[in-house]
């Protein structure tokens, strides 16, 4: 795939410099277990509506009910989205029988020693789910997305060869580091969020287009 997608979208300015610079995937986060939204859902609404292919929306929620996961999705006008939380097998079915053609990627958190758990989370998700993505757990504040923080690459490479869908990389990925994470790890995609933000939160225009050569000429030499 060579997905790269950037997560946290701050207005309509950030989006249509994250198109510029040939990111894929442009991530919305809403319905937060800790992190605080970036922007009104109607604002993120008009955003998503403005987005010209072949950049598309993902909608990144921690939201765990069939029904307010598709209605949100409908609500924001995105055909794409990543469950960050713990979720049900049978609540994704639903999921699929709601609207059979809704991309649902499901978040795999590592952290230390539970490898074989998410082994068993992906043989058990993936009759459901289009895609996963590796995110890093962080103990000091028990966040499991945009931590900054990085993870042991080797659970991620054992998920690609295991999991039996595409495996998108995220956790503390920057411009220095993204090309040798995509060697190392092989996904079909990485994703960042604070790795290409300045000192104001936003996301940095230099950063941006540095990580997504760098992952370009990474996924090139697989």
């Amino acid at each position: 795939m060579g997905i790269v997608q950037i997560a946290g979208v701050i207005d309509r300015q950030e989006a249509e410099m994250l198109a510029a610079s040939g990111v894929d995937w442009l991530g919305f986060p809403f319905r937060l277990a800790l992190h605080r939204e970036d922007l009104p859902e109607a604002e993120a609404a008009r955003i998503i509506r403005a987005l010209e292919p072949p950049q598309e929306a993902v909608l990144i929620t921690y939201l765990d009910r069939a029904g307010a996961i598709v209605a949100l999705c409908r609500e924001l006008g995105v055909r794409k989205v990543q469950l960050h939380g713990p979720i049900d097998v049978a609540e994704l079915s639903t999921v699929r029988a709601l609207d059979p053609g809704l991309f649902v990627m499901k978040s795999l958190v590592v952290r230390p020693g539970n490898e074989r758990e998410l082994a068993g989370d992906a043989a058990a998700y993936r009759p459901y789910v289009d895609a996963f993505l590796t995110d890093t757990y962080d103990p000091a504040t028990g966040a499991t997305g945009a931590t900054g923080k990085t993870h042991d690459w080797a659970v991620s490479r054992r998920l690609v060869e295991i999991a039996g869908r595409p495996v998108i990389l995220a956790g503390g990925l920057h411009p220095g580091n993204v090309g040798r994470a995509i060697r190392e790890v092989r996904p079909a995609g990485v994703d960042a969020h604070t790795g290409v933000e300045g000192a104001d939160g936003r996301k940095d225009g230099t950063a941006v287009r540095d990580f997504v050569r760098e992952a370009r000429e990474a996924f090139r030499s697989l």
